[in-house]
């Protein structure tokens, strides 16, 4: 068995290792001679730590698929150290087929104690609106602007390491330890991608709630509302997206929401339809109890799409009822709106809601 050990400089004042990667963290990327571990091996464990600051890379190698059984020891033994395991997919592949191997050597293993932070998962839901082509570890790294000396996957290491247990090579020993070093190296820079999905758990601050008015390519004069969050943790690139009327733009520890209000008429849907008579001539419906006085030719049972008040002001969309009274245009409308207040626009507490269910909505 060969171990390698390396430690990473160029990270240093790395704000994401610095705050988002504990010394209770552990890193891990395996290599394996193919995807099944009922007929496949593991030839490599790389797994980094916080070492003073700096991340230091330890790589375990079997040399001959003999060696196997030294390597997962190994590795079980340095787990015992740390309580949080981060991987790029680690949940969908390597722990699972870390648990097939130490199972078919009736090894006892604590894996599923472990918290899992995985990359690949929880960037996952945000493919599009970083417009990624795909959600492999080298696309990330190139989103990113990380470069590689690496050219191969994987898989296309699997004859080369089979080549080489029968006949070692410097050569191909080098290309072995060069994709997995990288894999674990590009892996501690992914981490700054966790600032998205970082954004969905609440973690910024309202900054800024202004208007601005614009002109439609009608020539008609509008106006939208502009949210402004401070992210704790930096966004690392730049990112846009549009949505029916919502636009999102972010980068650094900027995100600004932009809202088009809906500014006229609107209805508000009573419950109990059946309580209510709809009045035609006046558009509206009243409760049974105060209706005595309406003749009967001019007012009709109340259905469900026609027991509404109306009312007029400025209001905002949401796409689940989160402020009432909730407003639409007709009743089977999927979008509702609540009236945009004086006491809302002045509600850090409200603006935040508002703010993660928008985030949520573009997801």
């Amino acid at each position: 068995m060969k171990i390698w050990q390396t430690e990473l400089t160029h990270l240093t004042g790395n704000y994401y290792i610095e705050n988002c990667f504990s010394p209770s963290s552990m890193f891990f990327d395996i290599e394996t001679t193919g995807f099944s571990a009922a007929h496949s091996q593991v030839y490599m464990i790389g797994y980094a730590t916080k070492i003073n600051g700096n991340i230091g890379i330890t790589q375990l190698f079997a040399e001959t698929p003999s060696e196997e059984l030294e390597i997962l020891a190994a590795f079980l033994e340095a787990l015992s150290q740390y309580s949080t395991l981060v991987s790029f997919n680690g949940t969908g592949f390597d722990v699972p087929f870390l648990k097939g191997r130490y199972a078919h050597y009736k090894m006892a293993e604590t894996l599923d104690s472990f918290q899992h932070i995985d990359i690949y998962k929880q960037i996952s839901g945000f493919r599009h609106i970083l417009k990624l082509q795909n959600l492999k570890q080298k696309t990330l790294e190139s989103f990113l602007g990380i470069s590689r000396d690496d050219k191969y996957s994987g898989g296309d290491l699997i004859p080369i390491y089979s080549e080489y247990a029968k006949q070692p090579s410097q050569e191909a020993c080098t290309l072995l330890k060069l994709h997995n070093f990288e894999d674990m190296a590009g892996m501690a820079e992914l981490l700054s991608l966790l600032s998205y999905p970082s954004l969905l758990e609440g973690n910024f601050q309202i900054s800024s709630l202004k208007t601005q008015k614009w002109d439609t390519y009608e020539g008609q004069e509008g106006w939208e509302l502009i949210l402004s969050l401070e992210t704790d943790a930096p966004l690392p690139k730049h990112f846009s997206c549009k949505k029916g009327e919502l636009y999102a733009t972010g980068f650094g520890h900027q995100v600004n929401l932009r809202v088009q209000p809906y500014i006229g008429e609107l209805k508000y849907f009573y419950p109990n339809y059946k309580d209510y008579y709809y009045l035609p001539a006046e558009d509206r419906a009243i409760h049974k109890s105060v209706a005595s006085y309406v003749d009967k030719n001019f007012r009709t049972q109340a259905a469900a799409s026609t027991c509404y008040c109306k009312k007029s002001g400025c209001f905002l969309p949401q796409y689940q009822t989160l402020f009432t009274p909730s407003l639409k245009q007709e009743y089977q409308d999927q979008i509702s709106y609540f009236e945009l207040t004086e006491d809302f626009k002045a509600s850090g507490e409200k603006l935040k809601i508002y703010a993660m269910h928008l985030l949520n909505y573009f997801l």
